[in-house]
């Protein structure tokens, strides 16, 4: 099975967060393929910063896709994730959507510790087009500047877990979700600090990809999630602009 695994921020130290991760859920002979963002932010924040990712997510899904097996979207908030559904014929998975679905295998409620105070909003946005407010106890975050992205755990480990205790205290958590590819590992290390069970985004993600692909789902003839009509493009890279436009490279070419 191979997996497309794709950091939609321009962090490669964060990159080898969510490597280190997702090889640590990835079955014997999975083989994974990390991509970095090309272009974009060091960390998505809010809904402009998600669209930038989520175009550089697909754009290198275009080009690498016809490669692998599955697609996972290496940060929370899913940046393009309904977009490379609709797009690619392969399955996608992306890291709030999977740790949503688990966390509610686990229990009633649950919370999330996230990064910044800013980061709210989105996240909130994000659960609710899933359709899991009525299940989400809160949102708690650090409300610090970061020095370092890529030095999150080291640096703010211990009020992460503040956090997260008072969210099972205070909110009434029963699931707590770490959130954001810069805490991937995170809820492994401190998991045995925490009164309940605390899931990571990137060994959900993995666990649903490779779930799916065992599924073996066919690619959608109808529906919303069908193939986007054939259409002209203009400004995008040929790989792209074959899967948007649903017209093969050779004829692009030409």
């Amino acid at each position: 099975m191979k997996l497309l695994v794709i950091n939609p921020n321009i962090s490669h130290d964060v990159t080898r967060l969510i490597e280190d991760e997702a090889r640590r859920s990835a079955r014997p002979g999975s083989i994974l393929t990390m991509a970095t963002a090309p272009f974009g932010v060091a960390y998505i924040e809010t809904r402009a910063e998600a669209q930038i990712g989520g175009y550089a997510a697909m754009q290198i899904a275009a080009e690498q896709h016809d490669q692998h097996d599955a697609v996972i979207v290496a940060a929370f908030g899913d940046p393009g994730l309904p977009a490379l559904r609709e797009m690619l014929p392969i399955p996608v998975a992306g890291m709030t959507e999977s740790a949503l679905v688990c966390a509610c295998q686990q229990g009633s409620r649950f919370s999330v510790i996230a990064i910044s105070q800013r980061i709210q909003s989105w996240y909130r946005e994000t659960i609710a087009s899933y359709g899991f407010s009525e299940r989400l106890a809160s949102i708690r975050a650090l409300d610090d500047p970061l020095a370092h992205i890529g030095r999150v755990q080291q640096d703010q480990g211990d009020r992460l877990v503040t956090l997260a205790e008072r969210a099972v205290q205070d909110d009434g958590a029963d699931v707590l979700i770490l959130a954001g590819a810069p805490l991937a590992g995170l809820a492994r290390s401190v998991s045995h600090r925490l009164p309940v069970p605390a899931l990571d985004g990137v060994t959900c993600a993995m666990h649903q990809a490779q779930a799916m692909v065992d599924l073996a789902p066919h690619t959608p003839r109808g529906g919303s999630y069908s193939p986007p009509p054939a259409k002209d493009c203009q400004g995008l890279g040929e790989a792209l602009s074959a899967l948007v436009g649903r017209q093969p490279l050779a004829a692009q070419r030409a």
